[in-house]
């Protein structure tokens, strides 16, 4: 059996290797000269292989359609993703918040481990650009890419999204599912930076936060909360939990967004508010913008004064309680307007692609055109961050792969 796996990704290279292990020809297509290029970038060249925890926990971060993947995580799950590399040479960690990493820090680790796999399993890797799929009277029979044609039995398109463009995710996918007559989601970025209504962000462009809680709110409506650590830029917000709380945000335009930052979590109002006494007695008699170096970092005192209208030359023992009271919402709840995301090229996945109620979620097959199969990010299927993007990718490749070597009864 002749099988052509489209996109050298992460999903590509896993359904090629499943597929040719269970004895299939297998030739993969892949525009760049190298495969899994897009890995090489995934958890800051660290590559997040996936999380350490049960199928269930998986779903749970998976916010469009986790109904779909329970086939696929079920057959091919975390614990499942870890052995596989640790059985192909690579060792593993753990770290916060379950991510899992190699040992080495190396993304290249995994992208050599995959590659040295599907080799010895006897992947054909032909580095071209796909350009159409060939259907002859309804049926699937091979790919056109540049001036030549191959020929297959199966075609598995993991093209990946449409973000980060560099690496080859183009949006081809897209293409190749509307030819086979299946309906594309629009695709949007997803766990990408945000962009702010206002100039608060440029003042304090370079800052980092640790430790602190993101809240969004959606027309005042709270939305998704979460600790962790962010960055201000000359655009707005960035950093691990502003991708996170990105994954939320889907309807700019006719929604209002705000996010809203507690710069002192561990402590409670009651808790803050004594706090600020005890500094404020310390420089009673200075000017009140000399009396925060103790609580904040020294680029965003004179933002938060700002934003808790306080005169920052006012002597600190002339401070009311109804002033400390601002002082304290500023800091429990620094607020920043929301007016959009960055571009899709800059996104670290894409939310949209192929509508999953037209593909099989057993066999990760094509209810419109038989023997075609999709796998990965193309697919209408996206996770928050912490390796479950790239959990989604090794597991529907695998079941792709699997599915497609299946002989028709």
């Amino acid at each position: 059996m002749n099988i052509i796996v489209i996109g050298g990704g992460a999903a590509g290279l896993m359904a090629a290797g499943t597929a040719a292990e269970q004895g299939a020809q297998v030739t993969l297509l892949e525009t760049n000269e190298k495969v899994g290029r897009k890995l090489f970038i995934t958890g800051k060249g660290r590559c997040n292989v996936c999380n350490n925890c049960d199928v269930q926990e998986v779903l749970r971060n998976v916010p469009v359609n986790p109904r779909f993947l329970y086939s696929a995580l079920g057959g091919f799950g975390p614990a499942d993703v870890m052995d596989f590399f640790e059985n192909h040479g690579v060792a593993l960690k753990t770290e916060r918040g379950n991510r899992v990493f190699p040992q080495s820090d190396k993304a290249a680790d995994i992208i050599d481990a995959l590659f040295l796999w599907v080799k010895k399993a006897g992947v054909t890797i032909v580095h071209t650009t796909a350009d159409e799929l060939l259907i002859e009277d309804g049926v699937l029979t091979g790919v056109r890419a540049g001036h030549k044609t191959y020929k297959a039995d199966r075609i598995i398109v993991a093209t990946g999204g449409a973000s980060y463009p560099q690496t080859g995710s183009t949006g081809d996918g897209y293409r190749f599912a509307r030819q086979a007559g299946h309906t594309v989601v629009p695709a949007n970025p997803s766990l990408v930076p945000l962009v702010e209504d206002g100039d608060t962000c440029q003042k304090l462009m370079g800052l980092s936060l640790r430790n602190v809680q993101l809240t969004v709110y959606e027309n005042e409506k709270k939305l998704y909360s979460d600790f962790g650590e962010m960055l201000f830029t000359h655009f707005g917000l960035s950093g691990p939990l502003v991708l996170s709380a990105s994954a939320h945000m889907r309807h700019f335009g006719s929604k209002k967004y705000r996010v809203e930052i507690d710069l002192k979590p561990a402590l409670d109002e009651k808790t803050l508010d004594k706090r600020l006494l005890a500094d404020f007695d310390k420089h009673k008699n200075s000017d009140f913008i000399n009396a925060l170096g103790e609580l904040l970092p020294k680029k965003l005192i004179p933002v938060v004064i700002e934003k808790s209208g306080i005169d920052p030359r006012e002597k600190v023992n002339s401070i009311t309680k109804a002033q400390r009271a601002a002082l304290l919402r500023v800091l429990k709840a620094f607020p920043v307007e929301i007016s959009g995301k960055r571009p899709i090229a800059e996104a670290i996945i894409t939310t949209g692609g192929v509508s999953v109620r037209e593909v099989s979620p057993k066999t990760m097959e094509s209810k419109k055109l038989p023997h075609l199969y999709f796998a990965g990010e193309v697919l209408d299927v996206d996770a928050y961050t912490g390796g479950f993007n790239l959990q989604i990718a090794w597991s529907t490749g695998r079941l792709a792969g699997l599915s497609a070597t299946e002989e028709e009864l």
